[in-house]
């Protein structure tokens, strides 16, 4: 896969790994839409990305003004030939202490917003025969994790969702690609929902000794190069990504070092 020229459309580029992309995707010669909440964040990015970039702030939860940010989205650059979807928010909280309010929240960041963005973004690319979906999952999308699971459904959710997706839209020349990146340098333990839905704010959280955005984003780009379809991220040999190998290879094990993961709450 050739970047050069490409229009790639990236959600939650104002930060993190959407940061990482947008820069990434700039050097490799893309023409770039930067999506986020926080309009003044992502002129910041564009301004770093020396590339030609179109600014589509919105929320993306706010399902009714999708069609509309898809149609300017494609009327202003003449298509989109990539869709990352990569906004998301996390989750620090035991099952037995969240909120009915934070399942579904996560729900919706992570797993119905891009869902519909997809939904409105995929005809054109079938109708010209070519375009990716490249949709950020996580290590905890294959991996039931303590403490995560709001995140680890909806994470779940969007590696089911591309798998079968992947599988209908092969023969219209739309590829889809998964992302599952394990420990990131980034703000999402920090941004993470509590169980009563407030912020975790700043912590030890192991995944802030990660890699750097940097290096997140150019490993997807070499897996996108090579069209690979399912794109594990992370430090070679790290824990967590390990746990990706141990799912496959031995589930009892998995499930009893989760399990020793897990904080010990009396009730």
């Amino acid at each position: 896969m050739d970047f050069t020229g490409k229009t790639i459309w990236i959600t939650g580029a104002s930060s993190g790994i959407g940061e990482g992309l947008a820069l990434a995707f700039a050097r490799a010669g893309a023409r770039l839409v930067l999506s986020g909440r926080r309009a003044e964040a992502l002129a910041e990015v564009a301004g770093r990305c020396q590339a030609q970039t179109l600014l589509l702030p919105f929320e993306a939860t706010d399902l009714a003004i999708l069609p509309e940010v898809v149609a300017e989205a494609e009327a202003k650059t003449g298509g989109i030939d990539i869709l990352v979807n990569n906004a998301g928010i996390s989750q620090r909280s035991l099952a037995l202490d969240t909120d009915f309010d934070v399942y579904r929240r996560i729900m919706e960041v992570d797993f119905f917003a891009p869902l519909r963005l997809t939904q409105l973004a995929l005809p054109a690319m079938v109708r010209r025969g070519s375009g990716a979906i490249v949709n950020n999952a996580s290590v905890a999308g294959k991996v039931g994790s303590p403490l995560r699971t709001a995140y680890c459904a909806a994470k779940h959710a969007m590696v089911g969702w591309s798998d079968s997706l992947r599988s209908e839209i092969r023969q219209y020349g739309v590829s889809v690609h998964v992302v599952t990146p394990g420990f990131v340098a980034t703000g999402i333990a920090a941004n993470a929902l509590k169980g009563d839905g407030s912020v975790n704010g700043p912590s030890d959280d192991p995944v802030n000794a990660g890699i750097g955005i940097d290096e997140a984003a150019m490993q997807i780009l070499d897996a996108l190069a090579s069209d690979t379809p399912e794109i594990p991220v992370g430090r070679p040999g790290a824990p967590e990504m390990q746990l990706l190998d141990l799912m496959r290879a031995d589930p009892r094990q998995l499930f009893e070092v989760m399990a020793n993961m897990a904080p010990k709450v009396a009730r």
